[in-house]
């Protein structure tokens, strides 16, 4: 039996940027995880307790797990492991059934808060390293590896997103992200009914750098009350895209300023940079809410950020629209801003970055 751990994440900067080619984001991975329990079967074994689904029927045939029960839920895992497994006989390798059991604490199980910490992007991470670690004898396994296969997988069954959740999951700390072209990874699937070739190649504009945070950054969160769906959100933000190309372009550009003055910041060991850097993304963002109606921003978010900016740097994390916003702040501060927030109904979440996992 093997058991790995994979990280959720949080965006920290360059949000709906990122979607674009060749526009960075900050994202960092967080210490709630998506725990995997592999082993080699006689047959073939799924269980998703927290979903209900603890034991999944299912069996393996022709190579490939075979769902007997539909459930979208289940989407996320059935794509992922038709791509590894496709991966796996491409390279000549005989395949076998295992039995796989995913857990997760990346929302509150108590409650059912869900804080929008990337469980799908983790799960596919999970199930791709799962499945790959029964073959490690055999296979040399990297990040990049790892992170290819999942992005693919992820891409398959959501069809859009930039996959930096994919890779905080994979790689772990904090990274320094550039998405890869959509378009030109969905023509390169529809193209070739092969995916080691896709494996080998250098991906459009991907860039993947992990950065050390300044020593005396710390990372406060805290969670609205409310859920945001992502989806929904970035089709609010299409219209403004298509048909402003002006005010979309000026925040594009400001997104990758601040992002930039961010990563300068996290290589001088420089705190005063960072909150600059995340104070400008977070004004990138108000003036895309304001465009969409207070979309992205909050009352409530707004309401996290004005109190974290008396005490350091405060944004929106991810798409906005509820779920988490962030601050930046110092030890000594992080007390007062804790108690200011559960004061104004923001509820502090004990989660730090996740900078080694195995």
């Amino acid at each position: 039996m093997h058991e790995m751990k994979v990280p959720g994440k949080l965006f920290i900067a360059g949000e709906y940027a990122v979607l674009e080619p060749g526009y960075p984001a900050i994202v960092v991975a967080v210490d709630r995880y998506i725990t995997a329990r592999v082993a080699t079967s006689e047959r073939q074994t799924l269980s998703l307790p927290q979903l209900g689904l603890p034991n999944v029927a299912c069996r393996f045939e022709q190579g490939q797990v075979v769902f007997e029960e539909t459930d979208a839920r289940l989407d996320f895992i059935k794509n992922t492991s038709d791509v590894v497994h496709q991966y796996l006989r491409e390279r000549l390798i005989e395949t076998k059934p295992f039995s796989l059991t995913i857990t997760s604490e990346l929302d509150d199980a108590d409650s059912g808060r869900k804080y929008g910490l990337g469980s799908s992007a983790a799960v596919a991470v999970a199930v791709v390293t799962s499945i790959l670690t029964l073959y490690r004898d055999c296979l040399p396994v990297s990040k990049t590896l790892i992170f290819k296969l999942a992005a693919i997988a992820h891409y398959q069954t959501q069809g859009s997103g930039s996959c930096a959740d994919v890779a905080a999951s994979t790689y772990g700390g904090w990274l320094h992200y550039t998405a890869f072209k959509a378009s030109w990874l969905k023509e390169k699937l529809m193209e070739q009914g092969s995916i080691s070739p896709l494996l080998e190649e250098t991906w459009p504009h991907l860039q993947i750098e992990q950065l050390e945070a300044p020593e005396e950054l710390v990372l406060a969160v805290g969670w609205t009350g409310s859920s945001a769906k992502t989806a929904s959100l970035i089709k609010k933000i299409e219209p403004l895209k298509n048909q402003n190309s002006t005010i979309y372009g000026e925040f594009l550009r400001k997104s990758r300023d601040a992002v930039s003055t961010m990563v300068e910041g996290f290589k001088h060991n420089d705190m005063e940079l960072v909150m600059a850097g995340l104070a400008a993304n977070r004004s990138a963002l108000l003036a895309l809410s304001q465009e969409t109606g207070g979309a992205i921003e909050t009352i409530h978010l707004e309401k996290l950020i004005a109190i974290a900016n008396r005490y350091g740097a405060g944004k929106s994390s991810g798409a906005g629209g509820g779920d988490c916003g962030i601050a930046f702040t110092s030890t000594d501060m992080l007390e007062r801003l804790h108690k200011e927030w559960q004061e104004a109904g923001i509820v502090p979440l004990g989660i730090h970055p996740a900078t080694k996992y195995n």
